[in-house]
């Protein structure tokens, strides 16, 4: 989901940034051409050893409704809005929208670290990263002034600072569920992500399972 809506997100930056929507934005259609280059590479990794043939239809369904969307909206704005002003505002709104979509895209994983007290389905490194890019966004969109710039980004800035409080808050009880976990499988070194989540789903149908039976 976080490489879909960033590849949204850079594909409706781009054209907010071409000379004809938004001039004298050189920048942001270099950066977002760059993240376009970068989501297609990790989005074909995943169809490469995706073994689930679901997913890859699923993904290749809502890159084909993204395209058509961000082609639709180009054709849109160029055929049926003749002004610099016109553009920028149609096609801003839209860019806020799902820059803003972009960096909310992390909220399941949030929710499931304040459920299990967990940090280990949320990278530290992404967080910080995430927290920097959104800051420094939305310092340059206050040079000068771009409303569509400077408020998504700086919604951006909230969510990565709260990801940021999670780590302080859950730090101490993740290395405790991690050593813990460690002592029941009888795992010797770092316990990967894919072992965590195969052991917090077993724990949680074995917690169903008690419920269900009244245990």
């Amino acid at each position: 989901m976080p490489y879909l809506a960033t590849l949204l997100n850079c594909l409706v930056r781009a054209l907010y940034g071409l000379p004809m929507v938004h001039p004298d934005s050189t920048l942001l259609v270099t950066i977002s051409g760059i993240g376009i280059v970068v989501e297609i590479v990790f989005l074909t990794i995943f169809f490469v050893f995706c073994d689930r043939q679901q997913h890859r239809l699923v993904i290749s369904a809502v890159l084909t409704v993204q395209a058509v969307f961000v082609a639709t909206l180009a054709v849109l704005v160029l055929t049926l809005e003749h002004t610099i002003e016109q553009r920028t505002i149609s096609v801003g709104i839209v860019s806020c929208v799902f820059n803003a979509m972009m960096y909310a895209s992390p909220l399941s994983v949030m929710k499931m670290v304040i459920k299990t007290k967990s940090l280990e389905f949320m990278p530290f490194l992404l967080s910080v990263v995430g927290f920097i890019n959104a800051g420094v966004w939305t310092i340059y969109g206050f040079v000068p002034f771009d409303p569509f710039l400077a408020i998504p980004n700086g919604i951006g800035c909230v969510f990565g600072l709260v990801q940021l409080i999670l780590y302080g808050t859950y730090y101490k009880s993740t290395k405790g569920i991690m050593a813990e976990r460690k002592k029941r499988l009888g795992y010797v070194g770092e316990v990967g992500l894919s072992i965590a989540i195969a052991q917090t789903e077993l724990e949680n149908i074995a917690y169903f399972n008690k419920r269900v039976n009244g245990v």
